[in-house]
């Protein structure tokens, strides 16, 4: 097997990436947010849009109606529309708000926290010590909410 630089350079970024994202445990949170990315990457707004609507995902359109997804089935009315979300709230904010809600709203919001290890109680145990979305996800929703202006 011939082994190029190419594929060794792949493998150590692949490792760097994972090496600095951030655990669930250890997201810092101020009061203006999570400032700091949870993987040093940028977020990509299309797949954001993608998690954002997956019922395997994020899962938000079943709480949260949002006109640039008009064509999506099911937008729900539990949470704000989302419409103009990037206006209302900065990137650090935001990114809070889908790490871990519960923190920055209070215990008894609805929001799932979804780079959260503390996901109440009744969790089925295959999902015991497991985040909904990944670092990357996460990032990816909040550059997608980001473009959710008026």
């Amino acid at each position: 097997m011939k082994i190029t630089l190419g594929a060794i350079a792949a493998v150590a970024l692949s490792t760097a990436a994972i090496a600095s994202e951030v655990s669930p445990e250890t997201v810092e949170f101020t009061d203006d947010g999570v400032a700091v990315s949870l993987t040093g990457v940028a977020g990509d707004p299309v797949a954001g849009a993608e998690a954002f609507k997956n019922r395997r995902l994020g899962n938000c359109l079943a709480c949260h109606a949002n006109a640039d997804m008009a064509g999506e089935l099911f937008h729900g009315n539990v949470g704000p529309e989302l419409d103009g979300v990037a206006d209302r709230w900065e990137e650090p904010m935001l990114r809070a708000i889908v790490v871990n809600s519960k923190h920055v709203f209070t215990d008894e919001t609805v929001m799932p926290g979804f780079y959260s290890l503390d996901a109440g109680k009744d969790v089925a145990k295959d999902f015991v010590g497991k985040t909904i979305l990944t670092a990357q996800q996460v990032e990816d929703v909040v550059a997608y909410l980001g473009t959710l202006k008026e």
